[in-house]
């Protein structure tokens, strides 16, 4: 999944912030809960107020992605 998602990362830079969270790190067990973190891989697509617009488990097409993430992007 990485060089799909740091492909969309470059290609939507300054657009959408990408944010990676370390799931074994104890600091981020509250991000994790408020995310409703279930397993890995998962991709949260969030909007501007932190409500999740779209949520991804497992392996995810790139077409999937760019999808949801032009939509975001429509005014």
């Amino acid at each position: 999944m990485a060089p799909i998602v740091h492909g969309l990362e470059a290609k939507y830079s300054g657009q959408i912030d990408f944010v990676y969270l370390n799931i074994d790190d104890p600091k981020n067990a509250d991000a994790k809960q408020q995310l409703g973190f279930r397993g890995q891989p998962q991709f949260i697509l969030l909007d501007a107020d932190g409500t999740a617009r779209q949520v991804w488990f497992g392996v995810v097409k790139a077409e999937d992605f760019e999808t949801e993430l032009a939509q975001a992007l429509t005014p």
